[in-house]
């Protein structure tokens, strides 16, 4: 147990260089690092997930590194709304009867669907873990989060990883900037008329 308290500790230190010398000390593992990272922070927000998606992409490079991202940021989130799921059946009407703010906010879910999900999902200091554990506990298809989370998490990655990318270069790439704004503008769009089109409501 402190050997892992340890090793939480020294990964939320990290920097961004710290962390590519990590990775870089892991390359015998092949992408796997890559991707356990990001996993383990949808289970441990401390973590520093910004820092792993950055390292992903100035190591790996900015497409294989997004890709490992986000393989691994959605793995850990889908995998922590399942557990809910199938542990907190009753544990939802429990919530719902004793708090109501939180019953508020399942219901919410539950009416909106794709959009608070896929919102939440974009933004990388958003509480990630405990969307993913309310919406396990809601009555949102799984549908709909799998799409929110895909496509959402797609937008978080790609930005992060394009804006710190060899972020030397950003002053001088002005693009990449406008290329994260479009990222976000086109995936939401497309989820929601994905989410219309096959009724994941």
């Amino acid at each position: 147990m402190e050997h892992l308290e340890e090793w939480i500790r020294s990964l939320k230190n990290m920097d961004l260089e710290q962390m590519q010398r990590t990775l870089e000390s892991y390359k015998a593992y092949g992408p796997l690092p890559g991707i356990l990272l990001p996993l383990a922070e949808s289970f441990l927000p401390v973590l520093p997930l910004l820092v792993f998606v950055a390292a992903n992409a100035n190591i790996y490079g900015l497409w294989l590194g997004s890709l490992l991202s986000w393989v691994g940021v959605c793995s850990g989130s889908l995998l922590l709304f399942w557990i809910s799921r199938k542990l907190g059946g009753h544990l939802s009407g429990w919530i719902r009867r004793k708090f109501p703010r939180a019953s508020k906010l399942l219901v919410f879910i539950e009416k909106r669907g794709f959009t608070p999900i896929f919102l939440f999902a974009c933004f990388p200091f958003s509480p990630s873990a405990l969307i993913n554990i309310v919406s396990g506990l809601s009555r949102i298809s799984f549908g709909s989060f799998v799409l929110a989370v895909l496509l959402g998490k797609a937008v978080m990655i790609l930005s992060v990883s394009v804006l710190s990318f060899d972020i030397g270069e950003l002053t001088k790439q002005p693009w990449r900037v406008i290329l994260a704004l479009v990222l976000f503008a086109v995936m939401w769009l497309g989820g929601k008329k994905l989410e219309t089109r096959y009724h994941l409501k």
